[in-house]
């Protein structure tokens, strides 16, 4: 491997020992297998590589078909071609292989390393040592909060990858290298945990990524009531380690941290876990978990800000009608500030159920605050993005979403949600992007499918658009949200029959789950019936529909711009709206 496996082509850089491809100057988020996967060609150096090889070195422990490796083919060369204006790096040689063609040049310095005025860190899965699966919840939950501490200390200096992310790391067997230029972190927090009745044994580690270098190791043993108090005290030590230093009102919060009772921070940690599996099943039975935590400890914040979270949550999926599900949301929400008003999350959980309820007063302020607190929330960005879009600020809400992307580079809901904000700018090539490189990172998550077939809708590829709706579909168990998203699809593209069959299974299933009207609004109003679009856009409205507030930027509704009582619409939903129809909207 020359030059220690870096080498130089157009413009790009790929150091092969710390997987990392640049492109000028800048990381490319590839997964690890498209990485080893160029590797391989580019070691090659020109000489062909057959199929079979390819496989045994990218996939060394897993049998896999050859459409796994044609798939990653193709994203390497989309992804090559977009920095090298067309150019093709990688030819196909019929029944044999494949080849890297063009110059490239073994180097002999380093790929460009992460800067060091502002280090970043990742905390590597907790690995469970308690026995068995049941008790992950417990090693995932110390490993959120851990980063949760973390991301506070002093988010200037010291940035912190998020959970998604983190998680794709869980019994890894990279190096420290690896990961770091895998995520571009400077430290890595690396562990374990195991529980003994009332006790609990926790391990940690810090690594310097540059040599691999521990910089410290510590082993404590403490009580349950006592977790919380532990976490702030490896806070502490990292951030002597790497020299951050902490404001009098950090010190002060960590030195605060009360003890809990220890079933209700475990019901707590139960209910993060159910509420990240993002199902709707997952979601109710957080709340339950939440609410056992609050009766064992009624001053629990973070247990009323989980509540809040699965409420919008179950609103904004339409998987409930929003003002009820709103009014308990911004309930819980507001308990959590006046137990805790420092606390970040309780402060994005709010600005998120005002953002959906159309409380505009403020909102601003509101998300930056939420973010200033608790930086390493890439949800609260998108939320933020979100909020901005509505406002018809499409570039700052572009660039907001970007920042939840990069905190969480390796999350496919955050790369669908920038996604969403990309579509509704109306920059569809560049959301085609992102959702391909999310649906590489996890074919089986539905919403970068449901995102791309929204997409391709509005670029008249309807056969691709109606696929990938079937696709997601099928992998959201046939969710009312995606049934929808079907429907619309199938009028954009002609098939009236189809859609009407959507929307009929969509109002027979009304008895056993709630379906937004919004939803039902866009598929008539991609069939171009605007008396059927109105009238159910106005029981979206009724009802508190969260989704109004893409109602100024969502390009289904394009047709409707400027006709009075969609106009009427928007204003009672806060809106600007132009007073006639050669204005230009302003909001």
């Amino acid at each position: 491997m020359a030059a220690g496996g870096r080498y130089e082509f157009g413009h790009y850089r790929l150091d092969v020992r710390a997987h990392l491809l640049l492109r000028n100057g800048r990381r490319v988020v590839l997964t690890p297998k498209a990485v080893d996967l160029l590797a391989a060609l580019v070691e090659a150096q020109g000489e062909p590589v057959g199929k079979q090889e390819l496989l045994h070195r990218v996939w060394p422990d897993a049998v896999v078909e050859e459409g796994s490796l044609t798939s990653h083919i193709s994203l390497l060369r989309r992804v090559l071609a977009e920095g090298a204006g067309g150019r093709q790096f990688i030819e196909t040689l019929p029944k044999r292989g494949y080849r890297f063609v063009g110059p490239c040049a073994a180097m002999a310095q380093p790929a460009a390393a992460t800067g060091a005025g502002r280090r970043m860190l990742v905390v590597l899965p907790f690995e469970n040592l308690s026995g068995g699966g049941r008790h992950d919840y417990f090693s995932e939950g110390l490993t959120e909060e851990m980063i949760s501490q973390l991301a506070r200390l002093s988010p200037e200096q010291l940035g912190v990858i998020a959970r998604t992310s983190a998680m794709q790391y869980k019994s890894t067997t990279k190096t420290a290298q690896q990961i770091g230029q895998e995520l571009g972190v400077s430290h890595l927090l690396e562990g374990s945990v195991r529980r003994s009745g009332e006790r609990v044994r926790i391990t940690a580690q810090l690594i310097r990524v540059s040599d691999a270098t521990h910089l410290w190791a510590e082993g404590y043993e403490r009580s349950l009531h006592d977790i919380l108090a532990l976490q702030a005290e490896v806070a502490r030590a990292i951030a002597r380690e790497i020299q951050i230093k902490l404001t009098v009102g950090v010190q002060h919060r960590l030195d605060r941290v009360a003890a809990i009772d220890p079933e209700a921070h475990e019901a707590y940690l139960r209910g993060r876990h159910l509420w990240n599996r993002r199902t709707e099943e997952g979601m109710r039975n957080s709340i339950a978990q939440y609410e056992e935590a609050i009766r064992r400890h009624p001053d629990y914040a973070m247990a009323y800000a989980g509540v809040a979270d699965s409420y919008v949550m179950l609103a904004c999926r339409g998987m409930v009608s929003a003002k009820e599900t709103f009014r308990k949301a911004r309930a819980a929400a507001r308990k959590a500030l006046e137990l805790d008003a420092e606390l970040g999350e309780a402060h994005g959980s709010l600005a998120h159920v005002r953002l959906h309820d159309w409380d505009w007063e403020g909102l601003d302020r509101d998300f930056l605050r939420a973010i200033e607190l608790h930086p390493a929330q890439p949800i609260v960005y998108y939320w933020y993005g979100e909020f901005l879009m509505s406002m018809g600020r499409p570039e700052e809400a572009i660039a907001m979403t970007r920042r939840a992307q990069q905190a969480d580079p390796l999350s496919p809901v955050i790369a669908a949600s920038l996604a969403m904000i990309l579509y509704l700018a109306r920059q569809y090539d560049e959301a085609v992007k992102v959702l391909q490189r999310a649906q590489e990172i996890d074919p089986s998550h539905f919403l970068p499918h449901l995102r791309m077939g929204l997409v391709r809708l509005q670029q008249k590829g309807y056969p691709e658009a109606i696929r990938e709706l079937q696709t997601a579909a099928r992998l959201a168990n046939h969710s009312t949200e995606t049934l929808a998203a079907l429907g619309t699809g199938y009028a954009m593209a002609g098939m009236s029959g189809e859609a009407h069959r959507i929307v009929a299974q969509l109002q027979a299933s009304q008895a056993e789950h709630y379906v937004l009207p919004y939803n039902i609004a866009k598929i008539y109003a991609a069939a171009c019936d605007k008396e059927r679009t109105l009238e159910w856009l106005e029981r979206a409205y009724q009802e508190g529909n969260p989704d109004l507030i893409e109602l100024n930027s969502e390009p289904v509704f394009d047709g409707l711009r400027g006709e009075p009582m969609f106009s009427e619409l928007m204003r009672r939903i806060g809106f600007r709206v132009p007073a006639s129809r050669g204005d230009r909207e302003v909001n």
